[in-house]
């Protein structure tokens, strides 16, 4: 098990984290445990951010995540602070079957990780050749799975040449970037349902599979070969675990106290603190900063204007959702823990999501049911429930009722139209599919549509996993762990580098630690299990230093482009 190697000698640096969301913690406690004074601010008077609670009498509900998944990065995170998941008191317990998907005749399949199971459920739709194709498919989502753990997850991309590490390359086409997941599914499984079966999960990106890089197969891997898991009590356990964790290590939470800026140096070249909304509250300085906050809000509402900050006001955005929290005063145990019903238009209702940013005629969408897996989710013989509807964000950043867009134009979101015709559409197609009538028995009801998303976390054109990850939002291209121009300015979350989802941004929570530590000269303060000093400083690239010549620079630049062009027309 490894553990930081706590120091606590003169060179203690100050730190303020903005933001408690999963990031914001789990970078909190790591440098904590570094011998960092860490304080975190937060708006809400709750941890988690998305990843929090909603409570409603003896009811309990996910307000984001409800799944949990790449449990490795989990397992990771505590081991590095010298602990466990089980010592922390946070149980997972596994969900059998992973899914149930709900076809829009009336026929459904179910997902497992039990091998004599999927063989059954598989030659039903594919006959017996399809088992042999699902094993192929099976082989090459593992593939983007390591591949992607290793030069991916647990690299830093801190600039452009960074994608030109000889490892990386020489699996980036193995990776499948320039195909879709649909398009990679496709050569495996030859029946449409099984086709929209092993590729929904890009929506866990907020992406339409038809867009989303081939890579994001490791998604329905991980589903397939390590299962899905749900903490009991709810997500926000392992939030907590981390915030307890870090108040025993020093770390200072200041919850309810929104901050109006991050503040910098006279010159504008370096974060010194942050400024509170409250005007009679004092500054705080520190050392360094890290903003766990939404990262384009950041950029454009916390720091002086920039075109950067603009640029990522325009740049492709992850969707949104209406996610309803209904109370039940009944159990249907005809829904397992997880459900999805898939709509007959399958494309369609995709290109109405993220062409037209609006609500499809005929959803797919999301049910969890974590009373089925965790009684304490409800009262005795009742049931929680949480469905979730992907919808398009909101047009801009700022209003919910713009009149049209570059993508719809002259189109109104017209926010409790589009409810109204989910809750519709939702009770309607369960009832029709399952024969059961869920809307007599919802005696509480709670709704998140992309405005109150917004409001509640800061999160840009109310996108519920920020940005998208299309092969030019990621890599070097996503937004870096540090701030281009101000020193001691540092980055964690949904949209920057490595990307969106809990495991995702706890393994970006450990490699801002790293950058952090390094660039205080203080290596020796990495987890010394994983790394040592001199392993440390070694697996910097000399790539992604800043003392190559100019003309080196730009030969490698030159060849990153043509080789991306190559790849281009082999696509």
């Amino acid at each position: 098990m490894g553990e930081y190697v706590v120091k606590t000698d003169a060179r203690r640096p100050s730190v303020i984290v903005v933001g408690a969301g999963a990031g914001g913690v789990a970078t909190a406690a790591r440098l904590a445990a570094a011998g960092c004074k860490v304080t975190v601010v937060e708006k809400n008077d709750f941890s988690g951010g998305r990843c929090s609670l909603i409570r409603r009498e003896e009811y309990r509900f996910d307000q984001g995540p409800s799944l949990l998944l790449l449990p490795r990065l989990f397992h990771e995170t505590f081991e590095d602070l010298g602990t466990t998941l089980k010592d922390e008191g946070v149980t997972f317990v596994k969900c059998e079957p992973n899914y149930t998907i709900h076809f829009h005749d009336g026929t459904a399949f179910k997902l497992s990780t039990d091998i004599a199971t999927m063989k059954q459920e598989i030659e039903r739709f594919e006959g017996k050749e399809g088992f042999e194709r699902y094993l192929g498919f099976l082989q090459e989502s593992h593939r983007h799975y390591e591949l992607s753990i290793i030069h991916v997850l647990k690299k830093n991309f801190t600039s452009y040449l960074s994608m030109l590490r000889p490892k990386f390359l020489q699996y980036l086409n193995e990776l499948h970037p320039f195909e879709s997941v649909y398009g990679r599914a496709s050569k495996y499984f030859w029946t449409e349902r099984l086709r929209r079966v092993f590729t929904f999960a890009s929506m866990y990106m907020g992406m339409s599979p038809f867009d989303a890089p081939g890579t994001y197969s490791l998604l329905q891997y991980t589903e397939l070969a390590e299962g899905i898991w749900y903490p009991l009590g709810g997500f926000h356990t392992v939030v907590e675990a981390l915030v307890n964790i870090g108040v025993r290590l020093g770390v200072e939470y200041q919850f309810s106290s929104p901050i109006k800026e991050i503040r910098l140096s006279p010159d504008g070249k370096r974060a010194t603190g942050v400024t509170f909304s409250d005007p009679t509250r004092k500054p705080l300085d520190a050392d360094l900063v890290i903003c766990n906050a939404d990262l384009t809000y950041a950029y454009n509402e916390l720091l002086p204007t920039t075109a950067y900050g603009t640029s990522l006001s325009k740049r492709e955005t992850s969707c949104s959702s209406i996610s309803f929290y209904w109370a039940l005063d009944r159990q249907f145990l005809e829904l397992t823990p997880h459900n999805i019903f898939l709509a007959e238009d399958y494309k369609e209702s995709f290109d109405s999501i993220f062409k037209k940013h609006l609500i499809p005629d005929q959803p797919s969408f999301y049910v969890n049911v974590p009373s089925r897996v965790d009684p304490s989710a409800a009262p005795e013989g009742c049931d929680s429930i949480v469905v979730l509807v992907p919808v398009g964000h909101l047009f801009d950043s700022k209003s919910d009722t713009h009149k049209g867009s570059q993508n719809a134009p002259g189109v109104t979101q017209d926010w409790d139209t589009m409810v109204a015709a989910a809750r519709k559409t939702v009770l309607g197609t369960i009832e029709a599919r399952l024969k059961i009538s869920l809307g007599p028995h919802i005696v509480d009801e709670v709704i998140n549509t992309p405005p109150t998303w917004r409001d509640s976390f800061n999160l840009d054109r109310g996108a519920i996993l920020g940005l998208s990850h299309s092969f030019f939002n990621v890599l070097s291209f996503r937004p870096k762990t540090k701030h281009p121009t101000i020193n001691e300015l540092y980055f964690v979350g949904a949209s920057t580098h490595p990307g969106t989802g809990v495991p995702i941004v706890l393994a970006g929570a450990k490699l801002v630690t790293e950058q952090v530590l390094r660039d205080l000269n203080l290596d020796e303060r990495i987890p010394s299990a994983k790394v040592s000093n001199r392993r440390a400083k070694s697996s910097v690239s000399p790539l992604d230093t800043e003392q190559n010549s100019k003309w080196l620079q730009w030969l490698l630049l030159a060849l990153a482009s043509l080789m991306l062009w190559l790849l281009f027309q082999r696509a």
